[in-house]
């Protein structure tokens, strides 16, 4: 009796384990994988001690306030294409208070590399012309009853439109997680709408502290610098001197500039010393600086050069200091 229950238990186990082989198994899905969202906006603002472009306060050594909004569309996630807007507080010899910028371009990637080409527009609105009575150049064109109504105290000349674009190329090779290099290259037909053709171009580097240095406070540190050489062509008549009544011949420059920031979640501070090698001669004439000072006669001139032959100089094309404080957000990380 025994064994009949004993065989009557081992068939009813394998005959229970074959029909729980032959029952169907509920397969699971893999939950979907997020949406690739293509769009994103970068946005944030600034405040600087001092707005210096290349080498040049662009507001009198004055602080600056800045803003940007960058829509972006990421193609793949090695392309991204882009536009945007962005404005600055400036202080200009022809009175324009605001820089507006507007811009755009592409910025693939490949492996290290990354690139950035496009447009940039320079407009300058709210200007006026100073150039003084009769308002005749030395090339004998006449500059118009606005600018003949105005002069400069300093006998420095300026437009009223000093709107201008550049096309660029950019590129930054990152070595490792803490250093990367760059390369740019800027051109304009016409740089500030002075009729002489502008080109820059600079090498750039970074070295971004590890992580560990501040421990888990979330601050980070870099130090950058650029060195960078901006060359130009002859401006128009209007810029024009007695030994050179078509246009004055622009002198091309080196600018460098080194500093060392901190950043704190979408927080920087930047820290940085900037310098040319322009005299203050070659400065006034480049610039048209209404606060320039100096020697007005040529015959005691210490800033007197072929091209600045009033010998009043400027001191915005020096050493400067600029401690600038900025927030920059995008919207995918920091909006939702």
């Amino acid at each position: 009796m025994k064994k009949v229950a004993l065989l009557a238990t081992a068939l009813a186990m394998v005959t229970g384990s074959a029909l729980a082989a032959d029952m169907p198994v509920k397969a699971y899905k893999a939950p979907p994988a997020p949406a690739f969202d293509p769009w994103d906006i970068a946005f944030g603002s600034a405040i600087m001690s001092d707005y210096v472009f290349r080498g040049i306060t662009q507001s009198n050594h004055k602080p600056s306030v800045a803003a940007y909004f960058e829509p972006r569309y990421n193609v793949t996630k090695d392309l991204q294409l882009y536009i945007g807007v962005a404005g600055e507080s400036i202080s200009f010899p022809n009175r324009a208070a605001a820089e507006i910028d507007i811009y755009g371009g592409i910025r693939p990637t490949f492996g290290a590399f990354a690139f950035d080409i496009g447009v940039w527009g320079y407009l300058y609105p709210g200007g006026t012309c100073y150039y003084g009575a009769p308002g005749i150049d030395f090339a004998g064109n006449f500059q118009g009853a606005e600018c003949a109504e105005k002069a400069l105290l300093n006998t420095n000349v300026i437009k009223k439109n000093l709107n201008f674009f550049e096309v660029y190329g950019k590129m930054t090779y990152t070595i490792n997680d803490n250093w990367a290099i760059g390369l740019n290259e800027y051109y304009t037909p016409s740089f500030l709408n002075s009729g002489a053709w502008g080109n820059y171009s600079s090498i750039t580097a970074k070295f971004t502290a590890p992580s560990t240095v501040f421990g888990s406070s979330g601050v980070g540190m870099y130090v950058s610098g650029e060195f960078g050489r901006q060359w130009l062509g002859t401006s128009d008549s209007f810029y024009g001197v007695a030994a050179f009544p078509n246009g004055i011949d622009y002198a091309d420059y080196n600018t460098w500039n080194i500093g060392i920031g901190f950043t704190y979640k979408v927080f920087t501070l930047d820290l940085r010393y900037s310098d040319t090698d322009l005299s203050k001669g070659d400065c006034n004439a480049f610039t048209s600086d209404f606060a320039a000072r100096g020697n007005i006669t040529a015959s005691s001139g210490t800033n007197v050069t072929p091209i600045n032959p009033t010998g009043v100089g400027s001191n915005w094309c020096g050493a400067a200091g600029i401690a600038k404080l900025s927030v920059d957000l995008t919207a995918v990380t920091n909006l939702k």
